[in-house]
């Protein structure tokens, strides 16, 4: 199994770390020829995944069309294929960009920068998890079939919708793996 890690800003480098942390290899898609050889390359030996990584979800979404991944991208998620979005990753898979998961977001819930914060609190089936919160987006509200994963402070911070698992912190920050594993066993 190789995971595809969306390399075009934001933390994707820590993900990669977190895979290799896992004993998984992982390779970094920035343009459509990478993504088309990796889905070459997953059909052909199997377990394609991809992660959307935190970052700013305005300039992910400009390159995403400047570099015509948007509807590839898309199109794979609704044929499937498992998707961890963090933080901005969750913006993305909402229902006004890629329009993947039926939640809603409210970006920068926190506040600005100086709004960041540590935490420690349960996520569904795994105990008491670290978060990282950076600028971070909660889900407002989650339509039929998203299953919510982890609230804090009454505002929802983790779901699920069938292969697709966001969370609004980094759990790739954090040296707990748990959460990634979470997601390689959807795969």
């Amino acid at each position: 199994m190789k995971v595809a890690i969306l390399a075009l800003q934001g933390a994707f480098a820590e993900h990669q770390q977190m895979l290799q942390t896992l004993g998984v290899e992982s390779v970094l898609i920035r343009n459509l020829s990478h993504w088309n050889n990796y889905l070459q390359e997953a059909n052909a030996h199997g377990g394609k995944a991809l992660i959307i990584p935190g970052g700013e979800s305005t300039a992910i979404l400009r390159i995403l069309r400047d570099e015509e991944l948007l509807h590839p991208i898309r199109q794979a998620i609704l044929s499937g294929m498992p998707v961890f979005g963090t933080c901005a990753g969750l913006i993305m898979l909402d229902s006004e960009h890629l329009c993947t998961m039926d939640i809603r977001v409210k970006r920068n819930a926190y506040g600005r920068q100086l709004g960041s914060f540590f935490t420690e609190d349960e996520f569904q089936g795994i105990g008491r998890v670290p978060m990282t919160f950076i600028r971070a987006p909660y889900i407002e509200e989650v339509g039929d079939g998203v299953e919510v994963l982890s609230v804090v402070d009454g505002h929802i911070v983790a779901a699920r919708q069938g292969n697709q698992l966001v969370t609004a912190f980094h759990p790739e920050l954090n040296s707990d793996t748990r959460i990634h594993e979470l997601f390689l066993n959807m795969i």
